[in-house]
């Protein structure tokens, strides 16, 4: 079940409303539940079997955090939950991607066999990551755990965030499980935030998909293609992304929710550090705050921040698909704030066409190894770009273009 499918608007939203305005203020996370798990299973009961046992098993580890008074048990406790979740992640997400390299290593690209490939979990990367970041700002003691174990689970399985985000914390929106304010005006905005957002998925991105799909399909594409396919893909991921995630918000907001803000204008950045200041910002501050920060963050000389700058962005890559395509992107934009931290590139200040220019050339590069089936598919597209396979868009393809 999609944000815009004819079911979810005009089935499940009605229903599930009318429900969760029908009970009492205690009773709603219970609703919460059930709708997100209806929501969730509607695509696969097993793998919500699976969320559940994420839930259960970081409610248990937090409530023994909160309760062990010896660091070394805290400690061991967190490592315990953190090296679960992750396993999880690993397992469904990674495993593919470990077999299919160890075949192109050893085995010449041939499958091997009795080996079987496993299905990714719809939403898995978004509530693996919300329940670390649970279980570490226990340990911090930034948060402290729900009375109500129904409380968590609503949290971890909310559905306005469970398929694209924002990256929610629950140290974030802990206190609005405890008093939140539903008024007919906070529902009215949400409704026209899930509208804007419905209308960047369906009229943008929607429209502009089949061209990149297109172009990024076509065999060395010339000058032509890959520039529209490459801003194609620009404009595509920017309005489907943020759009759900204005969707996300609006839904929230219907529940009396305040969920964060997760895009802020990114393609009028002038430089990639303020790109990643604006562009999925509950990404790029989980990232910054559980991973970049525990691994010395710029504490410990030049060499060493610039390490933990490229592995974080190189991890956060690897997060969003298992890929050597997103490795490489995530390689791409560490780099060059790798770069922009050595010159002392400012992220403020007047606007300057030209900065905004190269910035905008950074990203839309980076944006064709995020969309490129392959390492080899990205240096076609990017070998065309710069007039390496000819110049205009060729007759066989032409059509394509004229019939959207």
């Amino acid at each position: 079940m999609i944000f815009s499918s004819t079911i979810f608007i005009f089935v499940f939203l009605p229903v599930f409303f009318c429900v969760y305005y029908a009970v009492s203020y205690a009773s709603k996370s219970y609703v919460i539940v059930a709708g997100s798990y209806v929501f969730y299973a509607w695509w696969s009961v097993d793998f919500a079997g699976l969320m559940l046992l994420v839930t259960v098993v970081n409610y248990a580890v937090g409530n023994r955090i909160d309760q062990t008074t010896h660091n070394r048990r805290k400690r061991a406790w967190l490592i315990i939950g953190v090296v679960f979740s992750l396993a999880v992640l690993g397992s469904f997400k990674y495993l593919n991607f470990f077999i299919d390299s160890l075949e192109l290593a050893l085995n010449g690209g041939k499958d091997f066999d009795l080996i079987w490939q496993v299905i990714l979990p719809i939403g898995i990367s978004f509530y693996i990551f919300q329940s670390i970041s649970y279980i570490v700002d226990i340990f911090r003691g930034s948060a402290k755990p729900p009375k109500r174990f129904i409380d968590f689970c609503a949290y971890n399985c909310l559905f306005p965030q469970l398929i694209a985000g924002p990256i929610v914390r629950y140290k974030d929106i802990a206190e609005q499980f405890h008093h939140r304010v539903h008024t007919w005006a906070l529902f009215n905005y949400g409704a026209m935030r899930f509208l804007f957002g419905l209308g960047k998925k369906v009229l943008i991105a929607d429209s502009v998909a089949p061209i990149a799909d297109a172009m990024f399909a076509v065999p060395e594409p010339t000058l032509a293609e890959s520039w529209l396919g490459a801003t194609a893909y620009s404009i595509q991921l920017f309005f489907d992304f943020s759009g759900y995630s204005s969707m996300a918000i609006g839904l929230g907001c219907m529940m009396g929710f305040r969920l964060i803000e997760n895009f802020n204008a990114p393609y009028v950045s002038q430089s990639i550090t303020e790109f990643w200041r604006r562009w999925h910002i509950s990404l790029s501050t989980w990232l910054r705050d559980y991973l970049y920060i525990p691994l010395g963050g710029n504490r410990h000389g030049a060499f060493n921040t610039y390490r933990n700058l490229l592995l974080t962005m190189v991890l956060g890559g690897l997060w969003h698909g298992a890929n050597w395509t997103f490795v490489m992107w995530g390689a791409w934009h560490g780099l060059i704030l790798c770069v922009e931290r050595v010159l002392g590139v400012k992220t403020s200040g007047k606007f300057s066409v030209a900065r905004w220019a190269i910035t905008m050339l950074l990203v839309i590069i980076g944006w064709v190894f995020f969309r490129a089936s392959s390492l080899g598919a990205a240096f076609e597209m990017l070998a065309g770009m710069v007039g390496a396979n000819g110049v205009g868009v060729r007759a066989d393809y032409f059509w394509q273009i004229k019939s959207f």
